[in-house]
């Protein structure tokens, strides 16, 4: 996974194609290219269409452009960043920030292309995606574009709900500042939380809410556990990428809204989510089995 930060200074977590998929997408892409040249030169000859050598050179020319330039670079642009490869392997180009694909980023492409692999045999997009962190060719360095994978591996991150007490809070938070790393751990935490003893659920938790806490605000309510409150703060995080990557696909997809949950709504499933009346003078929290009191 790989982060991009949006033109709205949104955080949003993608999926960076692996180097096996994207090579089989260009195989595929290549294959177009080199039959459809063929099936073109066969017609030219078949047909005796151009007669003059000069006048056959010239059309032979606009061919190789057309195909090799043209075909990546208009298909990518009106597609928003698929080629018949990408589109069989699941895989998209973007802009840096998330944005689709422009017409100035994919012709860049095209153009590197053509010497990476027409003339090089892919040896520079090779080197330049081993050495690059987000697996980009040179092509990408130039257009400053990425390419993702819209597959995204089986998980069982789905099965991380949000509590319903706590959603008209979630969707208040500030979660720009949550390292992906914290988030990782968070979310392997609850993948594994009914594996745990009670013991390590409470004290992982509890470090784990804390580093969270730290660079997500405002805090949440008083009496909260741990896995409430990471369960929270991950759904919700999950909702805006979800979000963010339907607009950026151009779908419809209405935002999830989030409506106030009734009084209590788990008072008998989940005592422990009752939020206890303020007491003065106030005093530093500290944690309790009985909810996460995050750091002041």
């Amino acid at each position: 996974m790989s982060e991009v930060v949006t033109g709205d200074a949104v955080v949003v977590e993608v999926r960076v194609a692996q180097l096996p998929s994207r090579a089989v997408a260009l195989v595929i892409d290549l294959a177009v290219q080199v039959t459809v040249l063929i099936l073109a030169f066969v017609v030219m000859e078949a047909f005796a269409i151009v007669t003059d050598e000069a006048l056959y050179a010239a059309v032979s020319i606009v061919l190789l452009v057309l195909v090799m330039v043209g075909y990546p670079a208009i298909f990518e642009t009106l597609s928003r960043g698929r080629s018949l490869g990408k589109l069989a392997l699941g895989l998209r180009v973007v802009g840096d920030d998330g944005s689709p694909e422009r017409f100035r980023q994919a012709l860049f492409r095209a153009l590197a292309g053509v010497v990476e692999f027409w003339l090089f045999y892919g040896a520079p997009a090779l080197f330049s995606a081993l050495v690059s962190k987000r697996g980009k060719r040179l092509g990408d360095i130039f257009a400053g574009t990425i390419v993702i994978s819209e597959r995204a591996a089986p998980d069982r991150s789905h099965l991380i709900r949000m509590p319903p007490p706590l959603a008209s809070w979630a969707a208040t938070l500030e979660l720009s500042q949550l390292p992906q790393g914290v988030a990782d751990a968070a979310r392997q935490y609850l993948m594994r939380f009914h594996e745990l003893s009670p013991m390590v659920q409470h004290e992982m938790g509890n470090r784990i809410a804390a580093q969270v806490a730290a660079a997500v605000s405002p805090a949440p309510p008083g009496g909260v556990p741990p896995h409430a409150y990471l369960s929270a703060v991950l759904s919700e995080r999950r909702r805006r990428e979800e979000v963010r990557l339907a607009r950026m696909n151009g779908l419809s997809r209405p935002a999830q809204q989030h409506f106030a949950a009734p009084a209590n709504p788990y008072a008998q499933q989940q005592p422990v989510m009752h939020v206890p009346a303020p007491v003065a003078p106030e005093r530093p929290a500290e944690p309790t089995p009985g909810g996460f009191a995050p750091p002041r």
